[in-house]
C-alpha cells in the first residue's frame, strides 16, 4: 500500500477534528477525498504528509512512519496545500531550483528543473516573476514544487480552487497524466473533477468515514434507495392523480405537462408509469431514468 491510515484520532483542544480513520490507497489509484468544509480532509492530509501529529493511530507512507518525523517521507511525498505558499518575488526557475535544493537527486538537478516545466506547461513562464503569473500558472508551479522530486505519492488540496473553467480543464488534465505513475490522494469539493479524475472516492463527515469505494459503487447505494424518472406527457394529469400510480412516490413538475416522478425502493417504475398513462388514455411523449449525480450522493451522505 502506498498510504496506509489505522484508527487516527485527532483533536484540537477539547475538539475532535478526526474520529478512528482508517483507510489505505493502493499504489497507482486516483482517490477523491471529499467533505463539507470542516470534515477533516485537511487535518487527514496535513498528518499524512507529517506536518501535523496525530493524537492517537497511526499512518504510513510507503511504509514509513509519518509520524515519526523521519525527513525521507519528504522525498516520498509531494504536497501541494490549499493555499499554495509561494515567494511572489521569485522567478519561476529560480523558485524550482531553490525547492529542489532540499532534495537528493539520483542525476542531474538543472535536467529535473527542465523536465518538470516542460511536464507542467511552464515553459513559456519559467523566466517570469511568480507574482506577475495567472492564477492558472500559479497552480502549475505549486503542482511542479510538488513534483520536482519525482514522488510516489501526491497529496493534492484543492487544487483548482479560484481557477476559470479553462484552467481547470488544463490543471485536471496535467493531474490525470500524472496519475499514471503516482499515487495521489485529492480533495475537491469539484464533483465534475472527482468523476472526471478518481478511481475511487472517499467521503468524510464530522471526522468519520462514511462512504469508501469506487465511484460506481457508491452512486449504486443511492439508486437502490430511490428510483427516478422524467416524464412528458401530452397533457397534464396534475399531481393529485399521478399519485395514484401507487406506492411511496413524490412528483415535481418540471415544465409544461413534464414531471419528475420519484419511488422509494430499487424497482423499475417505468412500466406503472406507462400503465398509467394507457389507463388514463394518456400520451408518453417522452420518458428518461434519471441516474444518481455524484453531488446527490454527497449530500445524502452528510447531511
Amino acid at each position: 500500500m502506498s498510504i496506509e491510515v489505522r484508527e487516527v484520532t485527532k483533536y484540537y483542544g477539547s475538539q475532535k477534528a478526526l474520529d478512528n480513520v482508517s483507510f489505505t490507497v493502493k499504489t497507482g489509484e486516483i482517490v477523491g477525498f471529499l467533505g463539507p468544509n470542516g470534515a477533516g480532509k485537511s487535518t487527514m492530509m496535513k498528518i499524512i504528509t507529517g506536518f501535523v501529529p496525530a493524537s492517537s493511530g497511526k499512518v504510513e507512507v510507503c511504509g514509513i512512519d509519518s509520524g515519526k518525523g523521519d525527513l525521507t517521507i519528504r522525498n516520498t511525498i509531494g504536497y501541494l496545500p490549499e493555499n499554495n505558499p509561494l515567494y511572489p518575488e521569485m522567478f519561476v526557475r529560480e523558485y524550482l531550483g531553490f525547492v529542489a535544493s532540499f532534495y537528493k537527486f539520483p542525476g542531474s538537478r538543472k535536467k529535473a528543473i527542465d523536465n518538470i516545466i516542460v511536464t507542467t506547461g511552464l515553459a513559456s513562464e519559467q523566466n517570469k516573476k511568480i507574482g506577475a503569473l495567472s492564477k492558472g500558472f500559479r497552480q502549475r508551479v505549486g503542482l511542479a514544487q510538488a513534483l520536482i522530486h519525482s514522488p510516489g505519492v501526491l497529496i493534492l488540496d484543492e487544487p483548482t480552487t479560484g481557477l476559470d473553467p479553462n484552467q481547470i480543464v488544463e490543471i485536471r488534465n496535467l493531474i490525470r497524466e500524472t496519475g499514471r505513475e503516482k499515487t495521489i490522494m485529492l480533495s475537491t469539493h469539484i464533483m465534475q473533477e472527482v468523476e472526471a479524475i478518481c478511481d475511487r472516492i472517499i467521503i468524510i463527515d464530522k471526522g468519520v468515514i462514511v462512504a469508501d469505494e469506487t465511484r460506481e459503487g457508491i452512486l449504486s447505494k443511492v439508486r437502490k434507495q430511490s428510483q427516478r424518472v422524467t416524464v412528458e406527457f401530452d397533457r397534464d394529469p396534475g399531481e393529485e392523480l399521478l399519485h395514484s400510480l401507487g406506492g411511496p412516490i413524490t412528483t415535481t413538475k418540471t415544465g409544461n405537462n413534464k414531471w419528475l416522478i420519484e419511488s422509494a425502493g430499487d424497482e423499475d417504475i417505468r412500466p406503472q408509469v406507462f400503465s398509467f398513462a394507457v389507463r388514463y388514455n394518456l400520451t408518453v411523449l417522452s420518458m428518461q431514468k434519471e441516474g444518481s449525480s455524484l453531488e446527490e450522493v454527497f449530500r445524502t451522505l452528510t447531511s
